[in-house]
């Protein structure tokens, strides 16, 4: 295809420079053919024309055109466009049963056809494939819906990632968004797991103070279980327990059709730009949660541009239309029963959790739920965790080991259970380097009368603050046994305030002899 310009130049050329067909063609580089046609087409226009003048001013304006109606497709036969359709129909089988993922892309389909025996290149089947495809027209119209209160409510995850602790994560907001309110609120997770998803149910269900009764989600995989049929989705076991327990109703959407659900669509960004957009770093996941709700209770409170009330205020006003909370809270969490190693812990997911040492052997109940790990042993409770995401992690509880320990006190300084624990490795090091049987004694008293570690730290930071020397066992348990914080008496000054005492009585006695 030549430009417009090409086409000026041929003419200037032929009539006012007065070069051939030839020299033109060599000195633009276009084939004699094209340069021919082109002085032709110029020499019709000035003979059909009135006015000359203006007749070549045109034509020299006028861009060149193609016809491409006349040209055939040479590759791209009938037989070999059939059997592109064939795939694409095998294409849409697989969607309706499911398998999105083993759909064949459009460089399978081109290798599938040269395997046949086609001669045909990956750009025709590319464009034929895209005339086949049905994309929503540019111009498609929507409709506008009105919203009654209480009647529907959007969910959506989205992704985050803020600095924890000094280390960028990967977290997920869990969005809820009225479509009559704009009331949104927000929840963080570490994974899109169907515990999770329950979980966040039932704390928004409790915060907003009432169920909607219609409940709206995309094709996400936590809430559809599979496709049945061309249009009918089947929804999870956890959706049907949550729409068993709190009598809402659930709307799919369909693929790629985020408009279906724009409310929360529009609220996970708009909620992540304004939570995070200028603070991601948190000690734990529990203070960037507090910090969404301060967020999130701001950006309620906003007046609306339309009602010009907040969405709190209207959202008042739809408490009185939501079904009514049930009596009992939904559990959320995983039920397993595990059998406790030699190293007197569970493993659940790769992690190891560890559990009282006499339960070695023993198969417990375990309780998993979106960030903590309760552990049961024949009804009773023995252990609880954080839960933790990495992978061959091992979370240990040291008083879970003491009495092993009181036989084996040579392996505590390079355990694991004490590795785990910054504050009391620092601890031991520092003050019972050696010494490992009196620390051991120090953390049996604490886990016997239920001390924090901030509870050591406290008495710990006391003692060393009036001048006791050394930091020991028997003074930490004098200190930690005294509950009203009076100015302590310690073993080792018994026997200056006894030797005080006794000289005071004599001082006194002699006076009175004298």
């Amino acid at each position: 295809m030549i430009s417009m310009y090409t086409k000026q130049e041929i003419i200037i050329r032929s009539y006012r420079e007065g070069k051939s067909h030839r020299c033109i063609s060599r000195e633009l580089h276009v084939s004699r053919h094209t340069v021919k046609k082109y002085i032709a087409a110029y020499e019709e226009a000035l003979n059909t024309s009135e006015n000359a003048q203006t007749a070549a001013s045109s034509y020299l304006s006028s861009l060149p055109v193609y016809k491409l109606s006349a040209r055939t497709k040479l590759k791209l036969t009938v037989e070999l466009q059939s059997s592109i359709d064939s795939l694409l129909a095998l294409n849409r089988e697989k969607k309706v049963l499911g398998m999105r993922k083993q759909l064949m892309k459009k460089k399978d389909i081109f290798l599938e056809l040269r395997g046949q025996g086609y001669e045909i290149g990956y750009t025709t089947v590319c464009n034929y494939i895209r005339s086949k495809e049905t994309h929503p027209s540019v111009n498609e119209a929507y409709i506008r819906q009105v919203y009654t209160p209480g009647a529907v409510c959007e969910f959506d995850w989205g992704e985050i990632k803020l600095n924890i602790g000094g280390s960028l994560v990967r977290l997920y907001l869990a969005v809820f968004t009225s479509a009559y309110s704009n009331y949104r609120y927000g929840y963080i997770y570490n994974r899109q797991d169907t515990i999770s998803f329950m979980e966040t149910h039932v704390r928004f269900f409790e915060q907003s103070g009432g169920v909607y009764q219609q409940m709206v989600y995309d094709n996400m995989r936590v809430a559809l279980a599979k496709y049945v049929g061309r249009h009918e989705k089947e929804p999870t076991v956890a959706l049907l327990q949550l729409r068993g327990h709190y009598g809402f109703s659930h709307r799919f959407c369909n693929a790629y059709r985020g408009n279906e659900k724009g409310h929360v669509e529009r609220s996970v960004e708009y909620i992540r730009r304004k939570a995070f957009g200028l603070k991601y770093q948190f000690r734990d996941i529990s203070e960037a949660e507090s910090w969404l709700f301060k967020a999130l209770e701001k950006l309620n409170g906003e007046p609306q541009s339309i009602s010009g009330k907040s969405a709190n205020e209207l959202l008042e006003e739809e408490r009185s239309a939501l079904g009514v909370l049930p009596s009992s809270r939904l559990g959320c969490c995983e039920q397993v029963q595990l059998r406790v190693d030699k190293y007197a812990t569970v493993c659940y997911r790769t992690n190891r959790y560890s559990v009282p040492e006499h339960l070695v052997g023993e198969f417990v109940d375990v309780s998993v739920g979106s960030n903590r790990l309760e552990v049961r042993y024949q009804n009773r409770h023995v252990a609880s965790h954080s839960r933790n995401f990495a992978k061959h992690a091992w979370i240990i509880d040291i008083t879970h080991y003491l009495s092993t320990f009181k036989k084996k006190p040579g392996a505590l300084p390079g355990s694991m259970a004490l590795a785990g624990n910054v504050y009391l490795k620092n601890l031991y090091h520092r003050y019972f380097e050696g010494d490992a049987r009196n620390f051991i004694d120090l953390l049996s008293y604490c886990r016997d009368h239920k001390l924090s570690e901030e509870k050591i730290e406290e008495t710990v930071n006391r003692l060393l603050c009036v001048g006791a020397g050394t930091v020991t066992t028997e003074k930490l348990r004098a200190l930690l046994g005294n509950r009203d914080h009076t100015s302590p008496v310690y073993e080792a000054d018994k026997i200056s305030v006894l030797a005080m005492q006794q000289l005071t009585e004599l001082t006194t006695l002699m006076n009175q002899l004298n």
